[in-house]
């Protein structure tokens, strides 16, 4: 399995995001999310954005100004979320996730983006 936030990490992302095909938004619309790990290892970035738009996502390591929503959680949480030991309903409820911004256009398309994460048959 490869390292979270690592490269081979982010190759494998946006595999899964070109496969997952149209993103449930308005033509011309794109939404940008930044992901902040702060106490994340030097090896890995700190931060990577991914883009939604019309056409397909995209992940990207490094933050971006025209963020419209930032998600600010620890390392470990991330890792724990994605493997699935925590579900993210408990992560906000005790504070573990930060998030600040759109908060409507990002809960608009979680289930797109659950759905996108899930392995194909």
């Amino acid at each position: 399995m490869a390292e979270f936030a690592g490269d081979e990490w982010f190759a494998n992302l946006n595999a899964t995001l070109a496969a997952a095909g149209p993103v449930p938004l308005a033509d011309g619309v794109t939404l940008r999310v930044v992901v902040e790990l702060a106490d994340a290892p030097s090896k890995v970035p700190h931060a990577f954005t991914l883009s939604l738009r019309t056409a397909g996502a995209s992940a990207e390591v490094g933050d971006h100004l025209a963020a419209d929503t930032l998600v600010r959680l620890a390392y470990a949480d991330a890792a724990r979320l994605l493997r699935g030991e925590l579900d993210s309903a408990t992560a906000l409820r005790e504070g573990r996730v930060k998030v600040r911004g759109d908060v409507n256009g990002l809960v608009a398309l979680l289930d797109w983006l659950l759905a996108a994460h899930q392995p194909r048959a």
